[in-house]
């Protein structure tokens, strides 16, 4: 339940809209919804201002379908990150509206469309490999009403890609770098622009990237200003610290 919703149902109830029966019914529920195999937290809009995100990995699929029909039972989106083609084909049977990113292993499904912001994301990668965790930032931030735009394979390997994007870069209110290897591109755009930049480490790399270990420790040691970071393959993290900070 968001704010608008809350106030909305107390009006309902004040103008004898909803009996008090009807109310307390309604607010069974809260603030939370036990469903067996998870506890959904139904007032996290409410204090947030973003509803509960379902983590797919490591629930089994039917866990994922239980707690995704109680929140679409609100009508309220629904966002699942790193789930699979079987999840999407049975959450399409009861919501023909889901959408999947294969790539980004994110399913979406949206009652009402968020309007999106004037301002926007860019969302910067160093290479191809790097699409998994640049569409799951994309769909997270596009969900949560972000303006979003994408400059794939711009890493420092050939600079020249990202300074013939650089106009467009600057111009985001936020930057969201993802890079594996040495990480280096974050450190770049960060000298580069006057946004914010989010940069995420990615588990692409030969050995001695430990699985990302060596970007996200290059990331932390920066000598640029105005990166923060966060866990490696993170990109849902990083875009939705990003929205926050893209909606102020």
């Amino acid at each position: 339940m968001t704010r608008d919703e809350a106030l909305n149902f107390i009006r309902t109830v004040k103008s004898g809209e909803k009996s008090e029966r009807e109310a307390i019914e309604f607010l069974r529920d809260f603030p939370f919804s036990d469903v067996g195999c998870a506890k959904i937290d139904t007032q996290r809009a409410l204090r947030n201002g973003t509803g509960e995100v379902i983590y797919g990995a490591n629930k089994t699929d039917d866990e994922i379908l239980q707690i995704a029909s109680v929140i679409g039972e609100k009508n309220e989106n629904i966002l699942i990150t790193r789930t699979n083609e079987n999840v999407f084909e049975r959450i399409r049977e009861i919501f023909p509206q889901a959408n999947f990113n294969a790539r980004g292993r994110v399913i979406s499904v949206k009652f009402k469309e968020p309007a999106l912001t004037q301002s926007y994301i860019a969302i910067v990668s160093a290479g191809t490999a790097d699409g998994a965790v640049v569409e799951e930032a994309y769909e997270t931030a596009r969900f949560l009403g972000n303006d979003t735009r994408k400059f794939s394979d711009a890493g420092v390997a050939g600079l020249h890609r990202l300074v013939a994007k650089l106009d467009e870069i600057r111009g985001a209110k936020v930057v969201i770098a993802v890079a594996g290897m040495e990480g280096a591109l974050a450190s770049v755009l960060a000298g580069l622009v006057s946004a914010p930049v989010i940069a995420v480490p990615t588990s692409v790399g030969y050995g001695a990237n430990f699985g990302g270990v060596a970007a996200l420790l290059a990331m932390l040691n920066s000598c640029a200003n105005g990166i923060s970071v966060v866990n490696i393959d993170n990109g849902f993290g990083a875009a939705y610290n990003a929205s926050l900070i893209n909606h102020l």
